[in-house]
């Protein structure tokens, strides 16, 4: 019978506790940077949510050749002053109140107002807090409060509120949902949106305890259950950014009517240009039905 000798026994417990020590250092550098990454979240929340381009940055040149319309400046009820791109067409259609995403301007929403504008809508393009020629620093509440100026900016112009349609794409979804909660409009279309920054977060962070640290909520499912007007959602098939399932559950969140259109062959940025005209067609199905309900 084979009797291990003190020497090789002494060689396997070495290996054992340096194996142990090994294991004990991955753990630590593990939670290490989950700590790091935590509080890195923490602090710059917002650097992490809003990517701002302001001016002169993008092609604000074009916006009159290529849209048409005017500059338009209002002041949020908290004195931010902020800048819009109007683009008006048919004046018995509907005027869209456009709240875009996380990233640039409004200068970089040209081919998206050119072709809304093409079926006849009236768009309002507004810039939230810190993006383009607008004032201040963008927050969740900040950016909420930037939609509702733009809206009475709009009533002001003369446009009743059975002839608005709120527009949300991406992160402006959430934007779009908060507004629909505080003021009267036709009807909703939500781009490319979620139900809320916890579940984004989640997705793109899967090992950080992200619900558990965001400040920063955008919860649109728990609102757009009290929001009483038609919406279309549209969701781009391959969405690389936004999962379609997260815009699927806000659907299903929302009362009738409503309809879903995943565009095919879609991501996130690209939905306009790949769904086509039968990404326009569902848009002017949708605002037709909306006009013919009054």
């Amino acid at each position: 019978m084979y009797v291990p000798s003190l020497t090789h026994t002494a060689s396997a417990g070495t290996a054992r506790i340096a194996v142990l020590i090994f294991i004990r250092r991955v753990l630590v550098a593990a939670a290490a940077a989950l700590a790091f990454w935590t509080i890195l979240i923490m602090i710059f929340e917002d650097r992490f949510i809003f990517f701002p381009s302001p001016y002169p940055h993008g092609p604000y040149e074009e916006l009159p050749a290529r849209v048409g319309g005017r500059d338009e400046f209002f002041t949020t009820e908290d004195g931010v002053r902020l800048h819009a791109w109007y683009a008006p067409a048919e004046p018995d259609r509907m005027t869209v109140v456009m709240s875009h995403g996380n990233a640039g301007n409004v200068s970089h929403r040209i081919e998206l107002m050119r072709l809304l504008k093409s079926i006849g809508l009236s768009v309002f393009a507004f810039d939230y807090r810190g993006y383009g020629r607008s004032e201040g620093n963008p927050s969740e509440d900040g950016v909420y409060r930037d939609a509702r100026a733009a809206y009475d900016h709009v009533r002001s112009l003369g446009i009743p509120a059975d002839r608005i349609l709120l527009w949300g794409s991406s992160l402006g979804g959430a934007v779009a949902v908060d507004l629909a909660t505080h003021r009267p409009s036709a009807g909703l279309i939500l781009e490319a949106t979620f139900t809320s920054a916890y579940d984004v977060a989640a997705a793109v962070y899967p090992y950080l305890p992200v619900r558990w640290v965001m400040k920063t909520s955008f919860d649109s499912e728990s609102k757009i259950r009290t929001v009483n007007v038609p919406s279309l959602h549209l969701h781009g098939e391959h969405d690389e950014i936004i999962p379609p399932m997260l815009g699927r559950k806000l659907f299903e969140a929302a009362p009738e009517p409503k309809e879903f259109y995943v565009i095919p062959g879609a991501g996130h940025n690209d939905t306009f240009w790949v769904g086509g005209k039968d990404y326009l067609d569902r848009i002017r199905t949708f605002t037709d039905s909306l006009i013919s309900r009054d």
